[in-house]
């Protein structure tokens, strides 16, 4: 008599596709934790140009640290780029399917001419910038729990749920990332700190029902995505109106950080620093001084210092030039102030 095996509940399958993927791997320590690659950056016959998010700002920002001298090219890590089933991980099948029409794509990016392209030319030119930094976001939870902090250049796509992507969020670099940091890291407590302008709904549906994760999220209630539903799985909801001036903003941080600390311990800390919020962004329609975000940016990963929690930070939104200079200043300041130590081994070793 013979017998048939049973196939593999979901959350099996999900374990063996994140303990087979090679998305982990060593980091010599003469690297610094900062993940970032020249194929972040997206870029097709000025077609980019029709969103107005800064689809260059990632080189960018690395080339304005590159020449403040606080960071050798050489020392900094690039990612693998995510594969089917590492997204399977968190989408569906059904969901990554569905990225073979253009014309799903040029929704979710939000630029219409996308529809009129080929799909072998919006999976090389569009897709496979947005999996080499989720690789990115996925890698640096596991750096951040190795050096206590990391920074990926890059990722931090709030907008994408498991289902459904949105707001120039093709996948959902978030939860894949503490999926992967769950079963790979051993942890069962994170807490997302998402300052970017808008509302996180991505994460918020995935983690709807998730314990494990405790969601921070300030955002302006007025604008995209309005997403009422996914507002109810926010565990700390700071709403602020357009308009808002930095003293203001970094107030209500402030006292929502102390109210954090008080509700949850966390064991790793996932920072989405949008830049949205500055004053001018056209989307974010808040008006939070470049010097305001640096202050921010300090607040949180002092906050996560004095947790004793690693954090990896993602830099997400933010749809003007200036953006790119003030995150790398931003960088800058976290290293002046001892919060991040940009320093590989071989760099001390030339200091000595």
């Amino acid at each position: 008599m013979s017998t048939s095996s049973s196939p593999a509940s979901p959350e099996i399958l999900r374990r063996n596709r994140i303990l087979s993927s090679k998305l982990y791997f060593d980091v010599p320590p003469s690297k610094v934790p900062l993940i970032y690659s020249s194929a972040y950056n997206i870029s097709f016959l000025g077609m980019e140009k029709l969103h107005p998010f800064d689809s260059s700002k990632w080189g960018r920002i690395c080339q304005f640290l590159a020449s403040a001298g606080i960071l050798e090219k050489s020392c900094i890590i690039e990612p693998e780029e995510a594969s089917n089933e590492d997204l399977l991980v968190v989408h569906p099948d059904e969901y990554l399917i569905s990225l073979k029409s253009s014309l799903t794509v040029a929704k979710i990016v939000q630029v219409p001419p996308v529809a009129m392209l080929p799909n072998c030319i919006v999976q090389r030119k569009i897709l496979d910038p947005f999996r080499k930094q989720v690789g990115g976001s996925i890698l640096a939870a596991k750096l951040a729990k190795e050096r206590g902090w990391a920074i990926n250049v890059g990722g931090g796509f709030h907008h994408c749920s498991a289902d459904k992507g949105g707001g120039f969020c093709v996948y959902a670099d978030i939860s894949l990332c503490i999926h992967f940091a769950f079963v790979q890291l051993n942890i069962s407590r994170v807490m997302i700190i998402d300052l970017d302008a808008h509302q996180g709904n991505g994460h918020e549906i995935d983690f709807a029902e998730d314990r494990r994760v405790y969601i921070l999220d300030m955002y302006n209630c007025e604008v995209y995505p309005l997403d009422f539903n996914a507002r109810r799985y926010i565990d700390q909801k700071v709403e602020i109106a357009s308009g808002t001036t930095t003293d203001v903003y970094l107030k209500k941080l402030d006292d929502a950080l102390e109210v954090a600390r008080q509700k949850f311990n966390p064991e790793l800390v996932v920072y989405n620093a949008g830049t949205d919020i500055l004053d001018e962004d056209p989307l974010g329609c808040v008006r939070i001084s470049p010097d305001g975000i640096i202050k921010r940016d300090e607040k949180v990963f002092a906050f996560a210092r004095d947790k004793g929690s690693p954090i990896l930070m993602l830099t997400s939104g933010g749809y003007m030039k200036s953006s790119a200079r003030v995150i790398a200043d931003s960088i800058i300041n976290l290293s002046k102030k001892q919060l991040i130590d940009m320093q590989g081994t071989q760099n001390m070793e030339k200091k000595v």
